[in-house]
C-alpha cells in the first residue's frame, strides 16, 4: 500500500478527511524526518506535532486494527495489500476523481480543517514567527473577502498551539450604540477581553473619570488582565477599519494600541501582549505618524492568486481536467481573487455549468456571481460619491486620479486597485458588470 493510497482510504472512510496539518505528519513520518525537523518546516511546537500525531496513530489503528505509530507505520503500511473493496474504492476515486470529495461553499471563515485553504508563503509563516515576539504587532490589510479572518483564525491557533491566551475582538459584533462615545467604547472593548480570557471582571473598581477613560483602560490591562495571565496573550483585532467611521473613537483608540506596543520596549508586563490588527484599507482618518499602529509591526498584504495556486486549488476540488488554458481565462476574468475563484471551482466541481458557459454569464445576472455583484451594487447605490467615482473609473482608460477617502473605501470592497495615484476597475468581472449596471444613471 502507497501512502496516496492510505490518505485516499483514510479520507473515504474516515467522518472528516485528514486535514493539511495531519497529511503533512504522515507524509513526514514516512520520510522518518523527527518531530524536530516537522517544527522548524512548519512553524508548529514540537509538542504540538506530537499530540496531533498520536491522535492520528489513534485513528489508523482504530480503522487498521493494528497498533500503528510512528515507528512502524511505513514497514507496516508497504507490506499491507489492499483488500478486494479497497481497491473496488481506489478504482472508482480514479474513475470519478470528484466524487469523494467533501466540497465547501466559499462563504466566510474557513475553519482549520478545511482542504481548501491556500497558504501564500511567505505570509504565514511570518506570521507564526512574529507571534512569538514579545510585544509584537502583526498588521493584515486586504479587501474584502481575500482570507484576512482565516488567516487570523490559523494565527490564533498557532498562538494557542505556543500555550499562549487568545482574544478575538470583532467590531462588526459591536452595537452602533457602542461607538456612542470613547468611555462606552472602551468598557466594551476591557469587558469582551475579560469574559474571553475567562477572568472576573473588576472593571468598576479600575475605571476612574478623574484619570479618563484611556489611563482607566491601560491601568486595568497593566494592573489587572496581564497581571492575571502568566502566559502572553495574543489580541485579534478584527474589522478595524469599521472604527474609521467613528473618528472620535479611532483617534483615541488607535492611538493606544500604538502606546501599548511602545510601552512593550521598556516595560516587561507589556510583552506579554501581542496583537493582530486586521483591516480593509488604508487608514483614510488623520493620524499623527508616531501615535499610528499602523506604520508598525509586521505588515502583511494578502496578494492575489498567482496561476499555480490556482492549480493547486482546482486540484483540491478534483478539477485535473481543467487544463491551464481554462484557468488562465479564469484568472482574466477575476484576476486571482481568492473568494471569486474558489466560487468558480465550486460551481464547476458541482458540474452545473460548463465551463465556457461560466465565464460568458460571469458578468451578467444570470451568472454565478449575481449575488455578490447585486451586494456590491447596492453598497454603491448607498453613497453617490462612490457611484460616481466608480463609474468614472471603470469609464476612462488608463487609470483616474480620485479623492483618497473615496479611493480607500472602494479599495476596502476590492472594486479598484491602487498604483501610485491612479485607480483601476480590480478585474474585468468588475468592469464588465459595472459598465453595464452604472450605465442606467445619467
Amino acid at each position: 500500500m502507497t501512502l496516496d493510497e492510505v490518505i485516499q482510504i483514510l479520507n473515504a472512510n474516515l467522518p472528516h478527511p485528514l486535514n493539511e496539518l495531519q497529511k503533512y505528519i504522515l507524509r513526514s513520518s514516512w520520510e522518518k524526518k523527527t518531530y524536530i525537523t516537522m517544527a522548524s518546516e512548519v512553524y508548529y511546537g514540537p509538542e504540538h506535532l506530537r499530540k496531533v500525531a498520536s491522535e492520528l496513530w489513534s485513528l489508523l489503528s482504530n480503522y487498521l486494527q493494528e497498533p500503528i505509530s510512528k515507528t512502524n507505520l511505513r514497514e507496516y503500511l508497504e507490506a499491507l495489500n489492499l483488500t478486494e473493496s479497497q481497491q473496488k474504492l481506489l478504482r472508482k476515486e480514479q474513475q470519478n476523481p470528484t466524487e469523494n470529495i467533501r466540497i465547501e461553499f466559499p462563504s466566510g471563515v474557513m475553519s482549520l480543517e478545511s482542504n481548501f485553504y491556500i497558504n501564500r508563503p511567505p505570509i504565514e509563516e511570518l506570521a507564526y514567527s512574529e507571534i512569538n515576539e514579545p510585544g509584537s504587532i502583526i498588521r493584515i490589510r486586504a479587501p474584502q473577502k481575500m482570507g484576512k479572518s482565516s488567516l487570523m483564525v490559523r494565527i490564533l491557533h498557532h498562538s494557542r498551539c505556543l500555550g499562549y491566551h487568545t482574544v478575538n475582538i470583532d467590531f462588526r459584533q459591536a452595537e452602533k450604540d457602542i461607538f456612542s462615545s470613547v468611555d462606552k467604547f472602551l468598557r466594551w472593548f476591557c469587558a469582551n477581553v475579560t469574559k474571553q480570557l475567562s477572568i472576573e471582571s473588576m472593571l468598576d473598581e479600575y475605571w476612574d473619570e478623574t484619570f479618563g477613560s484611556k489611563i482607566s483602560c491601560t491601568s486595568y490591562f497593566q494592573d489587572y488582565l496581564l497581571w492575571q495571565i502568566n502566559s502572553p496573550v495574543v489580541l485579534a483585532l478584527n474589522e478595524v477599519n469599521r472604527l474609521f467611521n467613528y473618528p472620535e473613537i479611532a483617534e483615541d483608540f488607535l492611538p493606544l494600541l500604538r502606546s501599548w506596543y511602545e510601552k512593550a520596549k521598556q516595560e516587561e508586563i507589556w510583552q506579554k501582549l501581542r496583537m493582530i490588527v486586521v483591516y480593509s484599507t488604508e487608514v483614510y482618518i488623520p493620524l499623527k505618524i508616531n501615535q499610528s499602529p499602523f506604520n508598525v509591526g509586521l505588515p502583511l498584504k494578502l496578494p492575489l492568486f498567482s496561476l499555480q495556486q490556482v492549480q493547486d486549488l482546482a486540484q483540491r476540488h478534483g478539477l485535473s481536467c481543467l487544463k491551464d488554458s481554462h484557468l488562465t481565462q479564469l484568472l482574466a476574468i477575476v484576476g486571482g481573487h481568492p473568494y471569486l475563484v474558489r466560487l468558480a471551482l465550486y460551481h464547476l466541481h458541482r458540474g452545473e455549468i460548463p465551463f465556457k458557459q461560466l465565464l460568458e454569464e460571469a458578468p451578467t445576472e444570470a451568472g454565478i456571481y449575481n449575488d455578490h455583484l447585486r451586494e456590491l451594487l447596492t453598497m454603491l447605490e448607498e453613497e453617490e460619491k462612490l457611484k460616481e467615482a466608480f463609474k468614472q473609473i471603470i469609464t476612462t482608460k488608463g487609470g483616474v486620479d480620485i479623492d483618497p477617502i473615496i479611493a480607500y473605501k472602494l479599495d476596502s470592497m476590492g472594486l479598484i486597485t491602487i498604483n501610485k495615484d491612479l485607480v483601476r476597475p480590480s478585474c474585468e468581472l468588475y468592469r464588465l458588470y459595472f459598465e453595464k449596471q452604472l450605465s442606467r444613471y445619467v
